[in-house]
């Protein structure tokens, strides 16, 4: 996979001890878009669905090999209609500095060559509706909305 990816970066499969990064990667994607939680619960979504079949992958910088600077995790879910188990993308991260290089279109890529090796015809994500360049750059790559999640604060009186 690594072979074609984007001019000058690294792209490779992470390691089980670098779990931890990927809760440093999962709390800034969440922090971006919502600042001022601290975000420990997401060490919970790790555990509970990190697995030898739930792959990870690092970029790393250009100029520094030991600097990540984009990941992806992804899983299998099963589709609610046809019960079907598909691909489903857990993350995407792009450090804000290094977006509009073409990494997030690479690593979609990437999601999308693991799907057909798992034999699985489509890949499935959850997107906040204010992160509107995710959004375009997933509409651009085909992915189209198929269902919405609908929250209601409760008063805990």
């Amino acid at each position: 996979m690594a072979s074609a990816f984007v001019s000058g970066y690294s792209l490779r499969l992470g390691r089980k001890d670098e779990r931890y990064l990927l809760l440093r990667f999962m709390q800034r994607t969440y922090a971006e878009l919502y600042p001022g939680y601290d975000y420990q619960h997401l060490q919970d979504v790790i555990d509970q669905y990190w697995s030898e079949q739930t792959p990870f992958w690092w970029v790393t910088s250009p100029t520094n090999h030991q600097q990540f600077v984009a990941g992806l995790w992804l899983g299998t879910a099963i589709d609610q209609l046809s019960g079907e188990a598909y691909t489903h993308l857990f993350m995407l991260f792009v450090d804000p500095n290094y977006r509009r290089q073409g990494l997030g279109t690479a690593l979609l890529q990437v999601a999308e060559d693991w799907a057909a090796q798992q034999g699985d015809d489509q890949i499935g994500l959850q997107v906040f509706t204010i992160a509107q360049p995710a959004l375009a750059l997933y509409e651009k790559l085909g992915y189209r909305p198929r269902a919405l999640l609908l929250m209601k604060e409760i008063d805990q009186q």
